[in-house]
């Protein structure tokens, strides 16, 4: 039945196995592979990895998963077009099945559904599905070293990245956690120039760097006289931010009187500048960010419970460094490509031993503190390669440290091998006898090596 060579797949998502099981027992002599998917939560990591033909939900679902239902089938109407969206709804959840129907959803159902009538639903579906489109989730590269402004290739930037996206075609608000120097911003500014309001304005508040009795004012405006020294009317961020991004970084600092100020504002959408009598209406999307751990904070009594659970609607976790296998050579690279052209350098590298200090070091400052390391180095370099000598006295050896070399599990053999066989050399300046010595084994097994793998 399918109108090309693909099998065609469905995706069922319901709190049980039941509905899954009738569609394979329904669909078992057509090439059709039936999926099971207990939440919505999940679904559009499903679609990253693969197409799908047909999605049905169930209404009970539908209500139970974190994320926003109706911006999930917006996302997926928008993203994946030729996927068909049928919606089995309880009789007293028909309110929301019109929802549905208006954010993307092919048809509808009523439970309990008969199977003869399912099976009729699933294969019009299938017959009706558009002849164009694709799924625009599975355009995303994999293993990308460069996202927006952030770089790395490591597992667990490439989950951020992942994140980042899905974060990105929602409206919801953004909860991005980490240590400070993981880059929050820049996982903050990439959500907005991946988002449709990349064209809208794009406001950052820290307000960790703000007077307790000011934040208010910066992020709600005030009227003339509000308060001593209010001599003109003034918008605030929010205001400013209109149908763009306004990004709140160290969320955690601010007083409770501003909190409940904030919680009413993303319910209602709407805020009234210190002194003022106006409603104003805001229709920016908020993404917050903290370095402190918020569920302890909310444990102490020290930030409002109802306030966390507005803000942590999708939350992004962003890596410290030293969980970052392999992106410390690759940040090197890029901040002495920077640094070099701010202070007119001519830096080609890093040697082994340098590498091997940056490498082997725990990063307590994450990407800034590195970013900060190679900035001095490269100022104070003379040559055209970075040495120990230019990293801070923290990364003095009290002997000579032994490159090493960090490889993610499920690294080829045959990949694992050049590159050490390459490091080595590159250790050893060259010097073919030292090189095997560092490999432990003899010089013509090296060669051997060298000409297996093509190394010059």
């Amino acid at each position: 039945m399918s109108r090309d060579s693909e099998t065609i797949r469905i995706i069922a998502v319901d709190k049980t196995t039941q509905l899954a099981q009738r569609l394979a027992g329904l669909l078992a002599k057509d090439d059709i592979d039936v999926l099971r998917e207990s939440s919505i939560d999940r679904v559009l990591e499903r679609f990253e990895s693969d197409r799908y033909d047909v999605l049905i939900i169930t209404s009970a679902a539908f209500k139970t998963g974190e994320i926003d239902g109706i911006e999930l089938l917006e996302v997926i109407a928008a993203n994946s077009p030729m996927t068909q969206i049928l919606f089995l709804v309880e009789p007293r959840d028909i309110q929301t099945a019109m929802s549905a129907l208006k954010a993307g959803t092919y048809q509808y159902a009523k439970l309990p559904i008969g199977d003869d009538e399912l099976q009729l639903l699933v294969k019009t579906a299938i017959e009706k599905r558009p002849l164009y489109g694709t799924n625009l989730f599975l355009e995303a590269k994999k293993h990308e070293v460069k996202f927006e402004k952030l770089v790395g290739q490591s597992q667990p930037m490439q989950e951020a990245y992942r994140q980042i996206r899905q974060a990105a075609v929602t409206d919801m608000p953004i909860l991005i956690l980490g240590e400070t120097g993981t880059g929050k911003d820049l996982a903050a500014q990439a959500i907005h120039h991946q988002s449709e309001r990349r064209n809208g304005p794009y406001i950052v508040v820290n307000l960790g760097a703000l007077p307790s009795e000011l934040i208010g004012s910066e992020l709600f405006g005030h009227e003339k006289g509000a308060f001593t020294g209010s001599l003109e009317r003034r918008e605030g961020k929010f205001e400013q931010a209109r149908d763009g991004s306004i990004f709140l970084d160290e969320i955690s600092t601010i007083e409770e009187k501003v909190q409940v100020s904030l919680l009413r504002l993303i319910e209602q959408k709407k805020f009234q500048r210190l002194g003022g009598k106006r409603t104003i209406s805001t229709n920016a999307r908020l993404i917050a960010a903290s370095n402190q751990n918020l569920p302890d904070i909310v444990e102490q009594g020290m930030f409002r419970k109802d306030l966390y659970y507005r803000l942590d609607v999708f939350r992004i976790i962003m890596p410290r460094l030293r969980e970052r296998a392999g992106d410390v050579i690759l940040l090197v690279d890029e901040f002495i490509r920077r640094y070099n052209k701010t202070f007119q350098k001519n830096i080609l590298g890093i040697s082994p031993e340098c590498i091997s200090l940056l490498e082997s070091y725990e990063w307590p400052g994450n990407v800034r503190e590195l970013k900060n390391v190679i900035q001095r180095a490269v100022l104070v370099c003379e040559g055209e390669v970075l040495l120990t000598e230019h990293m801070p006295p923290r990364f003095k050896p009290d002997k000579p440290v032994r490159p090493t070399v960090t490889f993610e599990v499920g690294t080829a053999l045959e990949e694992v091998e050049r590159e050490m066989v390459a490091r080595a050399l590159a250790a050893a300046r060259n010097n073919r006898k030292r090189a095997a010595e560092l490999l432990g084994i003899s010089r013509r097994a090296l060669y051997n090596k060298l000409q297996k793998h093509n190394i010059k």
